[in-house]
């Protein structure tokens, strides 16, 4: 078999595991049991196979730029993603170009139009909802379009994800496991996949255990000045015995609503008032006042996967391949159980 021909998944099928193994493999083997990394790399001599080898096949006069378009680059949680991505990109000759959605359908749309005028190589979009009529647009003109940190509805585009319904569902059985069983979920809008798949996480953790509830408080972003606003009226709900546990969708979220208890004329104490989880292990989380214990996702690699997948787009090899990768928990002095 031509080397030229041959996608990441071919490797995946010939070595027996997921195509999010063998962008690990590719890209952080020390994530993989040495015995996994031995079979891919078998694989990979057996095959021929060239890492980002459909780079190579862009079609003559295309541009050699990506377009990333995410929904909050104030994030470090994206800032992390687009560095996988520019990394990925940079190792074949491609240049990736950044925009900021800010969570907004009308810039996403801009920024779409734009990368179409620009006869970008493809697309890598963290999309705001599910209402993907103007993706499909841009496909069917020849760009290619991977999702990025959410997993796809619509089978037509490759995905690269963490199973964010797992992460929910991971953060809440630990407060559980700790004795928290009134749990105030703090993010939003819920027409942001990522923060619905948390919530029914959350959901599904408390059905599961027969006790407890999760109570949704909204914020108008996923920011930490919103979590600021949502931690003065959690707070309320805290000091009343309302809720003694806290999830937050993202850990900005999570780190606003800590600086809203800490402080005031009553604060409140982490974790001996209210336990506190967030969501992405962004650095802050771990060196804040008291350290958030949150559900982890490879950041970098999600970035990097994306490219790989986009490439093999590029390269007419569309399968559309829904990488999913699982989320860890990281266990901090927020939900410390000796404070219980």
């Amino acid at each position: 078999m031509d080397n030229v021909t041959i996608s990441l998944k071919d490797v995946a099928v010939r070595a027996g595991v997921s195509s999010g193994t063998v962008s690990n493999v590719l890209n952080r083997p020390d994530r993989v049991k040495a015995a996994t990394v031995e079979r891919v790399n078998r694989a990979i001599a057996d095959l021929g196979y060239v890492p980002n080898a459909a780079a190579r096949q862009l079609r003559a006069g295309q541009s050699t730029s990506l377009g990333l378009i995410v929904l909050d680059v104030g994030n470090p949680f994206f800032t992390d993603l687009a560095k996988g991505a520019e990394r990925a990109a940079a190792d074949v000759g491609l240049s990736v170009l950044l925009a900021n959605s800010d969570e907004s359908s009308e810039r996403e749309d801009r920024y779409l139009d734009l990368f179409e005028t620009q006869r970008v190589a493809g697309v890598l979009i963290s999309p705001v909802s599910d209402d993907l009529p103007r993706l499909h647009r841009l496909r069917a003109r020849g760009i290619p379009v991977v999702l990025v940190d959410r997993g796809a509805t619509d089978s037509d585009f490759p995905s690269v994800s963490v199973d964010d319904v797992a992460g929910g569902r991971i953060a809440t059985e630990h407060l559980i496991a700790i004795g928290r069983t009134k749990i105030a979920f703090v993010g939003g809008p819920l027409r942001i996949r990522q923060v619905a798949d948390r919530y029914r996480g959350a959901c599904d953790a408390v059905e599961a255990a027969g006790r407890g509830s999760v109570e949704y408080i909204e914020t108008s972003a996923l920011t930490l000045a919103a979590g600021q606003t949502a931690g003065a009226r959690v707070g309320a709900g805290v000091r009343t015995g309302r809720f003694d546990a806290i999830f937050a969708a993202n850990d900005l979220v999570a780190l606003g609503v800590q600086q809203a208890l800490l402080s005031g004329p009553e604060p409140l104490s982490i974790p001996r008032d209210v336990a506190l989880v967030g969501y992405d292990d962004i650095s802050f989380a771990a060196a804040a006042v008291v350290p958030v214990t949150s559900v982890r996702q490879p950041r970098e690699l999600i970035g990097s996967t994306a490219v790989e997948l986009l490439l093999g787009d590029i390269g007419e090899e569309r399968d559309s391949q829904q990488v999913v990768f699982q989320p860890e928990l990281v266990v901090r002095e927020s939900t410390a159980a000796a404070a219980t």
